[in-house]
């Protein structure tokens, strides 16, 4: 079994009493979302609830991210719910949300994590209508998953840094005050961007050589500078781009890590072996300087987006990386991504929220 016998023994009785209140295949009260169940979505608590996961990693065929299925032993991970201090966040209903965007576009552009709430989306959708026909198709650095019934594309595409990486004479340059690829972002009716994690990389891991602005090149800089330039520069060409009348931008904001356990009090340890996540609602480890960029920089556009700001509620979850189940093998411990099913599929119940408030 996927879940394992212990976990479907111990939630069959919690299953059986919450199958009548599951908002699956039933449709959702607008009225009555937005009147009464509104609050912050992003101040709350990880609670258990044994009516998730969503969906069954088993039943999605191109899922990524398979934690349980690349060895991970425990599964108490796949049963937490995030519960706003002062209201009910709704239950992602896939086929409700397929019908409220039916003929429409939906493109995530940023990184791997990007590409984990992608992930994380169409697997949703896919088992809310199994037996629907779909297409998923690779173009370069563009992922499409296409629901024929509904008409509905479901797009990621690879840019980890928003802003242009030139490959010249002297390297590779990353320019933080141009954009070239904007062309790729139009057209389309819902953009949730991303950035942040490939800023902080080092070493091996770093994907350029110079920093550009203007005329300016050089080998490094205060890597939150850059970033702030960068996400400025993204700020800038929405403004001037998108026509809000017909397109939703969102920015998936920065998901927490967790590499160093003296954050939640477990000096020299990581993610890995973790099994449980943070109680209460408050982080005990410092503020993300990434998360204070990105609400500044939001908060002086002069078109709307909408900040997802999933850094509380990743940063309680300490349980909810590959670790060294990625599929990578026990030499690499993930504790940036997410297993799936898992934490961004919330992220996702947040925009199902959002968009039916909006």
């Amino acid at each position: 079994m996927v879940w394992g016998f212990d976990y479907r023994v111990f939630c069959l009785d919690a299953i059986i009493l919450l199958s009548g209140l599951l908002v699956q295949g039933v449709e959702v009260n607008d009225a009555a979302f937005k009147e009464e169940n509104w609050c912050d979505l992003f101040e709350g608590s990880w609670v258990r609830d044994c009516s998730y996961p969503l969906y069954n990693a088993s039943s999605c065929p191109f899922i990524g991210f398979n934690c349980i299925n690349n060895g991970r032993p425990d599964n108490d991970y796949l049963s937490y719910r995030w519960q706003p201090n002062q209201c009910r966040l709704p239950r992602l209903n896939g086929r409700d949300f397929l019908k409220r965007n039916r003929g429409k576009k939906i493109m995530l552009v940023g990184d791997s994590l990007s590409n984990n709430m992608w992930q994380s989306l169409t697997c949703l959708l896919y088992t809310a209508v199994p037996n629907s026909n779909y297409k998923l198709s690779q173009k370069g650095s563009l992922f499409t998953f296409y629901i024929l019934e509904y008409e509905l594309s479901i797009m990621f595409l690879k840019n980890g840094f928003l802003v242009d990486l030139a490959f010249e004479k002297i390297g590779k340059v990353l320019k933080l005050d141009t954009i070239s690829t904007g062309e790729q972002w139009k057209g389309v009716d819902t953009l949730i961007f991303n950035t942040y994690h490939w800023w902080t990389h080092t070493g091996k891991s770093r994907t350029w050589d110079y920093f550009q602005v203007g005329n300016k090149l050089v080998k490094e800089m205060d890597r939150m500078v850059a970033f702030k330039i960068a996400l400025t520069t993204w700020a800038k060409w929405v403004d001037s781009n998108i026509d809000a009348s017909k397109t939703k931008v969102f920015f998936q904001g920065v998901s927490a890590v967790h590499i160093d356990g003296k954050e939640w009090n477990q000096p020299n340890r990581t993610c890995k072996g973790q099994t449980q996540p943070i109680k209460g609602s408050k982080y005990p480890g410092p503020i993300n300087p990434g998360e204070v960029i990105v609400k500044g920089v939001i908060s002086s556009m002069k078109k709307e987006v909408y900040l997802l700001d999933i850094t509380l509620l990743t940063q309680l979850r300490k349980d909810g990386h590959p670790s060294i189940y990625a599929g990578g093998g026990s030499a690499l411990n993930d504790c940036s991504h997410w297993c799936l099913p898992g934490v961004p599929d919330t992220w996702n119940e947040i925009l199902y929220a959002v968009l039916i408030q909006n």
